[in-house]
């Protein structure tokens, strides 16, 4: 169980950490201390929700259609492996992350966070195929605990990047330590993919 809790954690942390708009957005808040705690709860509430879903609904599948979960297995691995591919370009390409000063209303970050958060494709092929197909195929017993271990990396990174932003300011504006972190997650990105093909 333990094992597939720390899976799940690494897993959601590892397709989580990508430098997209919506962790731009929860760093710029976090170094500003503006409505950080509405961010954060919208961001952490929308991953708990959609990595469930994920399980179900690709549990859901798997019953009606086992032949599914070859489909998906197969899917994943070329999926983490594009994913792999694309933070190595990216840490090719990485940029220093500075915060705006352009002050906003509540109301204004609410629709942003929102917007950053259901309106982009990628959420759901992450949080949603992506983890839910992980979950399942790890076995009897073994989803649950992957699946809270997702949700746990999801806590646990919103809640890092955007509590401890304003002490990281200087380090997060240099383009050497998005580098490093995007090499980083393209190892685990690898790892994950070869053990969905021959775990």
């Amino acid at each position: 169980m333990l094992t597939h809790l720390v899976s799940g954690t690494l897993a959601g942390w590892s397709l989580i950490i990508a430098v997209g708009p919506q962790n731009a957005l929860v760093l710029r808040q976090g170094i500003r201390r503006e409505h950080l705690g509405v961010v954060l709860t919208i961001c952490i509430l929308a991953d708990v929700l959609l990595i469930g879903a994920g399980t179900v609904g690709i549990g859901a599948i798997v019953l009606l259609a086992p032949w599914a979960l070859e489909i998906l297995r197969w899917l994943g691995v070329a999926y983490l492996l594009w994913y792999a591919w694309g933070s190595l370009k990216s840490a090719r390409e990485a940029s220093g992350l500075e915060a705006d000063t352009h002050q906003r209303s509540l109301k204004s970050i609410i629709a942003t966070t929102l917007a950053l958060t259901f309106l982009n494709p990628g959420v759901y092929l992450d949080t949603v195929v992506m983890l839910g197909n992980l979950a399942n195929q790890q076995g009897p017993g073994g989803a649950l605990p992957f699946t809270i271990g997702a949700m746990l990396g999801s806590l646990t990174w919103f809640l890092g990047i955007g509590y401890g932003a304003r002490g990281l300011s200087r380090f997060l504006a240099k383009p050497r330590v998005w580098q490093v972190l995007d090499v980083l997650i393209a190892v685990v990105l690898v790892i994950l993919a070869l053990r969905l093909a021959f775990g």
